[in-house]
């Protein structure tokens, strides 16, 4: 009868053990579907790149000054009056000694012109950067100087994988964890992952992917993936398709979360946006839910003390609160010129929790 028992349990503990096996293969086959299915809708991933060097902080080149928006034609002539002359006195005959009289000079001619664009803006009134909210406007048309920018793609940075440690709060307790932001590109299609991982609690991963164009980027497919499910935004030719199934006029220049990280530091690093406190820098940005224009204001420049690669000098960008916000998150900026104007530290504010993510070290190909 003991053998009997001791046949039993180890019987028991080899079902246990196969059983646990079972599990752990169903598990990973579960999990390799699920990525399997991650990619089956509009994405299309890129290869990933084998990373080669670490970017360490150096003195930034200056950026190209910003080319001037030509001055646009006037839609009429000038209009030119000239004043009738007045009939001249009889000249008295000149006697010997005299001097000749000087001519009398022409009349004036009086040029009424339409005011120049540079005397337009010295006329109109200076909005404070720290001004209350932006609204909610139209879509505007693509400024001229984005319409006359040279055909050329360089600039754009190297494959690229920013990591960063996560710190924050939610109600009473901490938050910890790490986060990344990758840049992929080839030829002309680019790729911008966020990845963000809550030990323990949640994940959230961001995804934008479309063409790289000399104008800017020119995102076509954003995506949210939570717990709850995948949210998304497809971005057409004129067109914006909002997860709610709302159709919306795509502005010239829109991004999206994941790709204005990318686009911004590029307007810096290339001189298209100047990077200076007192400055503010306008984008569109495009979620699943909204579309709103943002305004940045360059609030000041700070030196971050970070985890991996020391003091680093860097702007702070924050935005303006928008005259009719769905939803509570807004997100604070910092690009550190010594390092590609790379952003070094994202803030996400969702009141009253908020999670901060500071740079640990940049990977390039």
């Amino acid at each position: 009868m003991a053998g009997a028992g001791r046949l039993s349990g180890r019987t028991a503990r080899r079902w246990l053990a196969l059983l646990a096996a079972v599990l752990l293969l169903h598990l990973a086959a579960l999990d390799w579907i699920g990525r399997r299915l991650q990619h089956t809708g509009l994405l299309q991933p890129l290869a990933e790149p084998m990373f080669t060097r670490v970017l360490q902080p150096q003195a930034p080149p200056e950026p190209p000054a910003a080319a001037p928006a030509p001055a646009p034609a006037s839609t009429r002539p000038a209009v030119r009056t000239v004043a009738p002359a007045a009939p001249k006195p009889a000249a008295p005959a000149s006697t010997p000694g005299e001097a000749e009289p000087l001519p009398e000079p022409p009349a004036p001619v009086a040029e009424a012109t339409e005011p120049s664009p540079l005397e337009e803006v010295a006329a109109a009134p200076v909005v404070p950067a720290s001004a209350p909210a932006v609204a909610d406007r139209a879509p505007a048309a693509p400024p001229a100087a984005e319409a006359a920018a040279p055909p050329s793609l360089e600039g754009w940075p190297l494959d690229t994988r920013v990591n960063y440690r996560l710190g924050g709060a939610f109600r009473s307790g901490d938050l910890h964890g790490d986060a990344r932001v990758q840049w992929l590109r080839q030829d002309d299609r680019y790729e911008v992952r966020i990845d963000i991982d809550v030990t323990l609690l949640a994940r959230l991963v961001m995804t934008s992917q479309g063409a790289v164009t000399p104008q800017g980027l020119k995102p076509e497919v954003y995506e949210e993936q939570r717990r709850s499910g995948v949210r998304r935004a497809t971005l057409r030719e004129g067109t914006i398709l909002l997860g709610n199934g709302e159709v919306v006029p795509r502005p010239a220049g829109v991004q999206d979360t994941a790709s204005q990280f990318v686009e911004l530091s590029h307007r810096f690093a290339s001189g298209r946006e100047r990077l200076e406190v007192g400055r503010s820098v306008e984008v569109w940005l495009a979620r699943p839910g909204h579309l709103a224009l943002w305004t940045y204001d360059v609030v000041a420049r700070e030196t971050l003390q970070t985890p991996g690669l020391g003091p680093v000098d860097a702007f702070h960008l924050k935005p303006r609160p928008l005259a009719n916000p769905r939803g509570n998150i807004t997100a604070e900026m910092w690009f550190a010129p010594s390092l590609q104007y790379l952003p070094v530290r994202i803030k996400v504010n969702m009141d009253p929790a908020y999670v901060d993510l500071m740079v640990e070290s940049i990977e390039q190909r």
